[in-house]
């Protein structure tokens, strides 16, 4: 029988409101940093499945979430597109040689690099009920490129701009390649027993309304379509952050099938402006996760008195913070379980 988090993201509001959390297989848990002190660093572990599979199911077992999202990273695409990929303690990740040094073309494609993502999720629904649906993703084309382009995050993700202002072609090209390879990762991901699938558009924020629509809304319109044409049954989370007032036409263009919001939006706005009876994930800041207190319990019950009419996947507005005690978790979730 399906659980309540697929059911709510299909569009069937459920008697009680569904959990997870971005990012709630990581650094906050002791039992990850366990396995990762044995086996290494973050790259080994997202690669070696039965690891990998172990983290996804990890606060699962600790929080019981009704949703076990994929352990891995949206830098896996380029990784498998035939960029160098490395984690770097203390520093992120670093890819080479950027897309200012190099073209695509240059690259040597490896997308063997899936198939332990793909063993991932098939053995994470063997070790989760059929009431917890397991959720994979990927990274939107956006800011995988904008990874791509610098080698690394940055502040305003200003060369990524750059290079769309001055070659609009070449990103456009950029963009494309990303697409094509996201689209049959995402399937593969589904094939291999995900049950819904979130595209993370995490730098969407940095762009200017018309670019928003040129390099946000039209590449995951794309991956949308294309996956909905093999996959038509499994739900698609859309999750722009910082999209602020381009959200409703990034929810109503895209054709997502539910809207995952960061913490700076306005529950009852957002409620206000999506079409009607559309899913929506969200959006409790991770930072008041963090600390806590008794403005975790009112600003959890506002969210949810916000979406009272509407499907509604409680969650952060962006990924739980590794510094965040684990009784702030489990206090969160029993304002949202009362």
């Amino acid at each position: 029988m399906p659980g309540i988090l697929l059911e709510t993201l299909k569009g069937t509001k459920q008697e009680k409101v569904p959990i997870w959390l971005m990012r709630q297989a990581g650094r906050y848990l002791p039992e990850y940093r366990e396995l990762r002190a044995e086996k290494g660093g973050f790259l080994e572990l997202v690669y070696d499945s039965e690891a990998a599979a172990e983290i996804t199911v990890q606060p699962i077992r600790r929080f019981g979430f009704d949703g076990a999202i994929l352990f891995s990273d949206i830098l896996i695409v380029p990784h498998a597109m035939g960029q160098g990929l490395a984690f770097l303690a203390g520093e992120g990740p670093k890819l080479s040689p950027t897309l200012l040094e190099a073209k695509l073309e240059d690259f040597t494609a490896a997308p063997k690099r899936f198939d332990p993502i793909y063993e991932t999720v098939r053995l994470t629904r063997g070790m989760i009920s059929d009431e917890v649906t397991m959720l994979g993703f990927a990274g939107s084309p956006w800011t995988v490129a904008t990874y791509m382009i610098a080698g690394e995050g940055s502040k305003d993700q200003g060369p990524a701009r750059l290079l769309a202002y001055r070659n609009p072609a070449r990103m456009q090209a950029i963009l494309d390649a990303i697409i094509d390879v996201t689209i049959g990762y995402l399937r593969g991901q589904i094939d291999a027993g995900a049950e819904a699938v979130q595209l993370f558009d995490s730098w969407a924020g940095s762009l200017a309304p018309d670019e928003f629509e040129r390099w946000v809304i039209a590449p995951n319109a794309k991956i949308v379509a294309a996956v909905k044409q093999s996959h038509p049954d499994t739900p698609i989370i859309g999750f722009p952050k910082g999209a602020g007032a381009k959200l409703p036409s990034y929810a109503r263009e895209t054709g997502v099938d539910a809207i995952g919001m960061d913490e700076t939006l306005d529950p009852d706005w957002v409620h206000s402006v999506l079409p009607d009876g559309m899913p929506v994930q969200g959006n409790f800041d991770p930072l008041l996760l963090e600390a806590g207190g008794d403005a975790v319990g009112a600003r959890a019950k506002l969210i949810l008195r916000a979406f009272a009419e509407r499907p509604h996947v409680f969650n952060l507005g962006h990924g739980i913070g590794q510094f965040t005690p684990i009784e702030h978790v489990e206090s969160l979730l029993e304002t949202i379980r009362g």
